[in-house]
């Protein structure tokens, strides 16, 4: 069993994305949360199910929203590096990687 852990620049790009959604229409943040922790649930079961996306990080992608969940997965962790927009370059969040 895997241990999940999410770094510090993730769990703000998470808070970012909320607010932005919840500014746009109330309530929308609300199902963002709903669809990440899907996403989530989906990596902590089978982490390895992902593909590579950048070196040894996986992405699952989040149904409805334009994020992906990027992650390594390093001995009995699963590390989460950051959930990021489909439209930003891999150098963007590769910086996270050292």
């Amino acid at each position: 069993m895997h241990k999940l852990i999410f770094s510090k620049e993730a769990l703000l790009d998470i808070e970012q994305i909320a607010i932005w959604y919840e500014e746009q229409r109330e309530g929308l943040s609300y199902d963002f949360e709903l669809c990440l922790e899907e996403s989530v649930s989906q990596i902590f079961r089978n982490p390895e199910l992902f593909q590579v996306r950048y070196k040894n990080v996986k992405v699952r992608f989040i149904k409805r929203f334009p994020y992906g969940v990027h992650y390594l997965i390093n001995l009995d962790k699963i590390i989460v590096i950051g959930v990021f927009h489909t439209s930003r370059s891999p150098i963007d969040w590769s910086k996270r990687l050292k």
